[in-house]
Parts: C-alpha cells; sequence; structure tokens
C-alpha cells in the first residue's frame, strides 16, 4: 500500500507527499523497533527473573546438602575421639574398637546443583543476572567445589590407608552393612546408625582389635587425620557461608564488606 502510494507520488512528481510518504516509513520502522526492544527488554528481564529464583533455589539445596555433610563428618569425628580413648584403654571392647576405627575413615560428598548456571553459561545469559552477584561470589562458587574438596581431604589421609589396610575386608564388609551410614529422605548421609549387627565372629572382632592396637603408627596417623576433617569441616562451612551470601546479593541484597572479609579469611 506505502509503496503502491509512494510509485504514484513519485510519478506525478508531488514532492510532498513523496516526503510525507518517507517519513511515515521511517516512523514505523522506528516504532517498530523501539516496540522490538521493548518487547526484548521486558524477555530478558523475565528471564533474568527466572534464572535468579531457580539458582537461589539450587544454592539453598546445597545449603541442605552441606549441612548433612557438616552434621556426618561430626559423627566421623566422633568416632575419631572415641577412638583416641579406646586406643588409650587397657582393655578396650574389641567392636567398639574396630567400629569406632572404622567410621573414623569415612568420608561423603554432593554434588553441587548446577543445571541452572549451566544453561546460563551455555545460552550466553550471564549478563540477566544481578552483576554484584556475579562480582561477587557466584562464579567462583561454581569453579570451585568446597564439598569436593572436603572429600579429597578425608581420602588422602594416611589413617584411613592404615586402618583400611589393617582391618579385614569380611569386618569392614559386615560393617558397613550392619552398622553403616543413616541416610535422610533425599538419600543424603547425616550419620551412623546408633545399633550396630556384625555378621561377624568375635575371634575375628579380637583379631582385628589387637592388630590396630599393636600398630605404633595408628594413633600418631590419627592425629594427623583430625586436621584432614577440620579442613573438610572448614570447606564445608565456608561453602555455606559463601551460599548465603550470594543469595543474598542474588535476591538483591546489597554487598556487605564485613561478609566479604569473612569470606576471605
Amino acid at each position: 500500500m506505502i509503496l503502491r502510494s509512494f510509485t504514484k507520488h513519485v510519478n506525478d512528481q508531488n514532492w510532498f507527499a513523496v516526503f510525507l510518504d518517507f517519513f511515515i516509513v521511517v516512523i514505523g520502522v522506528f516504532v517498530g523497533l523501539q516496540v522490538s526492544n521493548w518487547s526484548q527488554g521486558k524477555e530478558d528481564q523475565r528471564r533474568g527473573r527466572d534464572y535468579v529464583e531457580r539458582l537461589s533455589n539450587d544454592m539453598r539445596e546445597d545449603i541442605r546438602t552441606r549441612g548433612n555433610l557438616l552434621s556426618y563428618y561430626d559423627a566421623v569425628n566422633a568416632s575419631a575421639k572415641r577412638t583416641v580413648e579406646l586406643l588409650s584403654s587397657p582393655m578396650p571392647d574389641p567392636q567398639e574398637l574396630v567400629v569406632n576405627a572404622y567410621r573414623a575413615t569415612e568420608y561423603a560428598t554432593d554434588r553441587t546443583t548446577r543445571a541452572t548456571w549451566d544453561e546460563v553459561i551455555s545460552s550466553g545469559d550471564i549478563s540477566l543476572l544481578p552483576q554484584a552477584a556475579v562480582k561477587n561470589g557466584l562464579v567462583s562458587y561454581f569453579t570451585a567445589n568446597g564439598a569436593e574438596n572436603a572429600r579429597q581431604n578425608m581420602l588422602n589421609s594416611t589413617y584411613r590407608k592404615r586402618v583400611r589396610r589393617t582391618i579385614p575386608h569380611k569386618v569392614q564388609r559386615a560393617i558397613r552393612k550392619g552398622c553403616g551410614d543413616v541416610r535422610d529422605d533425599f538419600g543424603g548421609v547425616t550419620g551412623f546408625k546408633t545399633e550396630c549387627n556384625l555378621n561377624v565372629s568375635d575371634a575375628e572382632l579380637s583379631k582385628a582389635a589387637n592388630a590396630l592396637l599393636s600398630d605404633p603408627e595408628l594413633l600418631p596417623d590419627l592425629w594427623f587425620h583430625f586436621s584432614n576433617m577440620s579442613s573438610a569441616r572448614g570447606d564445608l562451612n565456608g561453602n555455606i557461608a559463601q551460599l548465603e551470601y550470594i543469595i543474598h546479593v542474588l535476591e538483591g541484597g546489597p554487598p556487605s564488606t564485613a561478609q566479604k572479609r569473612a569470606l576471605s579469611r
């Protein structure tokens, strides 16, 4: 319609009408671009809010699982302390010693909930997130993995290797089956069973206990193992503090200098 009118006005040499047609086209294009940009801006805002909500939910789930891991490592630490007492006792109960010595070697981990973050990165939408959160820990949280660091600290322990070389595999299997982990409704470990039912003989337990008691390097390795547990728990506590801070900033809270200083320690 506009093209036909424009052609007619050119043929008629009606230059005022030509100018008017051209002006209408330019205004139409300009308005169309503005509407398109406005619509895209609204869509970007909507997607940004959706990302914030989903990321916050993911990180709250990570706080829950990190809390479970802390509870688990508290139980591991309690078993380590009890093992020290039993190793120093003149006549420790064989089952109690073997079970606690073994439990003190345990570790657990949980993967970071990162489906939303991976979607943000793969789609190039990081600019849609609050930049204060991006600059104050969001990227570093998904780059590092406190739960995995905690696992590695425990996995590489010389005490763990020594105990698991000393206690026979049959006894270890019986402990895992009859005296193992307690899990929550989501399958995450939270501690150990309070009652133990071990399908091994008293003689086998006594032999394993005597092997532990006769190893002069066991107690020094256990002392060092406390450092591994302290590092593991420190990583998890730091993870939780970092997550709480990121959620605070992500949801619109101002970055706190005091909180950032505490996280950097």
